[in-house]
């Protein structure tokens, strides 16, 4: 099917747009990451708040024009089947659930390759890394994706180390993501290269976003229930969220973040009065009764999960932590449907 003709309106605002974005939408996609991005594009392309879109253009495309389903279960229906890249300044992948990822689109990935051998920029956002890569298209790059999804990368796809302390990856021409609120921060960035800091502010303020981040800004996750804004100690508890069924030692963590052992010792002390060792515990046994209360696993099997030697030193560990024995916290709550 041919992309349909734009009308002489149309036409008008895509030749005056300084910022052309065309978005592919994967089965099951992440409403929030696609509804982010675009809002920054939507407030930035206007005077005040009218949504005309005059400075930037957006259209959800797809190989045919049957209604996209997110996974929240709302559809959003495509305004133009895929055709010519080259009418985009980027073409933006918005994955979606994980359990996705075995279901492919042989035309999706072979728009996404005519993409990349016409120059057109290719975004990944949240599991929209793994699409680009799973289609050859991110070999020699670097490329973000959560915390949350760093392992499940890991398991599904080889030669790609995915980075996953920072909130977004620009890396050339492929631009990638962890996804949620971070990916407004990647369309600002967008925004900023193409229109100016001002609409990119404008964006982010009317979103009630305080403030652009950088793409190194490091990700949000269970870390922070340790509340700091120090950028080493940051890091290092989310390459500890990373690792928490193989524990690394502090050394190891000092090595990754290239700063000296004691210099990171120093950062945790300042920051949270606590050692990087003691964090990791806490981290492992914070998920580890999130394991006992969301979970029917064994405790055997929670103690490998979070990097105990096994049930008896989690147990030891666990009673230090919380006063109770893992069995006995179990017990204590109330009856709740649990899944392994």
């Amino acid at each position: 099917m041919a992309a349909p003709k734009l009308s002489p309106g149309s036409m008008r605002r895509q030749q005056n747009a300084r910022l052309t974005v065309g978005f592919v939408l994967v089965h099951r996609f992440t409403l929030c990451a696609f509804a982010n991005f675009v809002d920054v594009l939507r407030l930035a392309a206007d005077e005040g708040d009218r949504s005309r879109p005059i400075q930037c253009r957006w259209t959800v495309i797809a190989p045919d024009l049957r209604p996209i389903t997110a996974s929240c279960g709302v559809s959003v229906q495509p305004q133009e089947v895929f055709g010519n890249p080259k009418r985009f300044d980027y073409v933006v992948v918005v994955g979606g659930l994980i359990d996705e990822m075995d279901r492919r689109d042989e035309r999706m990935e072979a728009f996404l390759r005519q993409a990349a051998e016409t120059g057109v920029p290719l975004v990944g956002l949240c599991t929209g890394t793994f699409i680009l890569h799973r289609a050859g298209l991110m070999k020699g790059y670097r490329g973000c994706v959560s915390w949350f999804h760093h392992q499940d990368f890991l398991s599904r796809f080889g030669g790609f180390k995915p980075v996953s302390d920072q909130i977004f990856v620009v890396d050339r021409d492929r631009l990638t993501c962890s996804g949620g609120t971070s990916t407004a921060h990647l369309a600002a960035f967008l925004v900023d290269r193409h229109i100016g800091k001002a609409q990119s502010t404008k964006s982010l303020n009317i979103m009630m976003i305080s403030g652009a981040e950088d793409g190194a800004t490091p990700q949000p996750g269970l870390t922070l229930d340790f509340a700091t804004k120090d950028p080493i100690v940051r890091k290092a508890l989310l390459l500890m969220q990373q690792s928490l069924d193989t524990p690394l030692s502090v050394a190891d963590i000092a090595r990754h973040l290239e700063v000296g052992k004691r210099c990171l010792e120093r950062h945790f002390r300042d920051a949270l009065a606590i050692s990087p060792l003691s964090a990791f515990i806490e981290m492992r046994l914070m998920l580890a009764r999130h394991m006992l209360e969301n979970t029917d696993k064994s405790i055997a099997m929670i103690a490998a999960e979070s990097g105990f030697c096994d049930s008896s030193h989690l147990s030891r560990m666990f009673r230090r932590r919380f006063a109770s024995t893992p069995q006995s916290y179990r017990a204590s709550l109330p009856a709740t449907g649990k899944s392994v």
